[in-house]
């Protein structure tokens, strides 16, 4: 079998087009953008057209786009900009969401900066937006609400829409995370009632190491690193003008046949679901997994045996790449926050299938097969 890669949520490869934008920058246009000669206006005329492509697709203003190296420093940025310079003194999250968020909201707590809440979830793992209201009604402070789009574990959306509107309703900052769904929905944050989002180009075929902040226009907050004047004094040091220009690049590709390869990736998903449901009739799913679904993602529970814990191990040696959970805590001991935030009594094995626009119904039947095959 040859090798099938099913862990597009953790990273997707470079794209071709996207390396062979990014080139000129790693060779001869090497100008340090700040610089006044002409190699410097080069690298500089770069970065803000890529700032400005984004924004066109994202209808936001160039100046509300400010780079920086992944969605991890971009949330970071949001939340310690939030309590020392717009006076949050409360940070309303989900038990579910990244480690960048939830660690970064304990950080801040533990400095006694601010108070940490976490709004209740569903059976299903879904926001519990009753609970969401209430905690904002009750919030005698400064509030800034920090959820994350789209799951990046289960898969579960969350109606940004909505938040952002009861945000406003309770005068509260709203920040989300759109990691995972960049470049697979449309946003319109010209429309879309959020004041900061965090993005990076690697899930959708860019660089890694390459991220976006929007930052309403309006908002005025300090610098997260400081030496210097980079990024309109918003973040210092040397910019990375080759994966700024590959972000651009990616999510320009990524955008153009966006509503086709969603057709196609959920059709994928469907087939796996459909398979694993007739193939293993004892097959759970974590999360809601109908359209209230992350199309790229697939949280499959796995009955607890000693066949089933050892099963992502052997799909990697089968040449099968899927994963256990979040990449950023594969490392972690305890298991998955997530799934023990939403099914704190379940013993099971989950296994994450994450699907892109490169795989294939073939690549789903031997999966599938092996999966069977190794279980039996």
């Amino acid at each position: 079998m040859s090798r099938i890669y099913l862990d597009n949520a953790a990273t997707t490869p470079l794209d071709n087009v996207v390396l062979d934008a990014m080139m000129p920058y790693l060779t001869e246009h090497f100008g340090n953008a700040s610089s006044i000669h002409s190699f410097g206006r080069a690298s500089r005329i770069a970065i803000e057209k890529s700032r400005k492509e984004i924004a066109q697709i994202m209808n936001a203003r160039p100046g509300e786009i400010f780079f920086t190296s992944c969605g991890t420093e971009s949330t970071n940025t949001v939340l310690h900009s939030a309590v020392r310079d717009l006076g949050c003194k409360h940070i309303i999250t989900s038990p579910i969401e990244h480690h960048a968020t939830l660690h970064t909201a304990e950080f801040l707590a533990s400095l006694g900066l601010c108070k940490v809440s976490k709004v209740n979830l569903t059976q299903d793992g879904h926001i519990d937006y009753v609970d969401l209201e209430r905690l904002l009604a009750e919030s005698n402070e400064q509030t800034i609400v920090t959820l994350m789009h789209a799951n990046n574990e289960i898969g579960n959306i969350t109606d940004i829409q909505y938040v952002g509107d009861l945000c406003k309703k309770y005068n509260a900052l709203f920040h989300s995370d759109t990691v995972q769904t960049i470049a697979h929905y449309k946003f319109d944050l010209e429309k879309l009632p959020v004041d900061f989002l965090s993005g990076s180009a690697h899930k959708f075929n860019g660089p890694k190491g390459s991220g976006i902040l929007f930052i309403r226009s309006g908002i005025q907050i300090k610098p997260f690193i400081h030496g210097g004047s980079q990024e309109r004094n918003m973040r210092s040091g040397t910019e990375n003008i080759a994966n700024i220009v590959g972000f651009a690049k990616a999510l320009e590709i990524a955008t153009l046949h966006y509503e086709e390869d969603k057709v196609y990736i959920q059709s994928l998903k469907n087939a796996m679901i459909e398979q694993l449901m007739a193939q293993i009739p004892s097959i759970q799913f974590h999360g809601d997994i109908s359209d209230k679904s992350l199309y790229t993602v697939l949280n499959a529970c796995f009955p607890l045996n000693n066949k089933t814990e050892m099963l992502s191990i052997n799909l990697d040696v089968a040449g099968i790449a899927v994963s256990g959970g979040s990449a950023c805590s594969s490392g972690a001991q305890g298991g998955s926050h997530v799934i023990k935030s939403v099914y704190p009594h379940q013993t099971s094995v989950p296994i994450r299938f994450s699907f892109s626009k490169h795989n294939t119904f073939e690549e789903i039947d031997l999966v599938v097969k092996k999966i069977v095959d190794l279980l039996n």
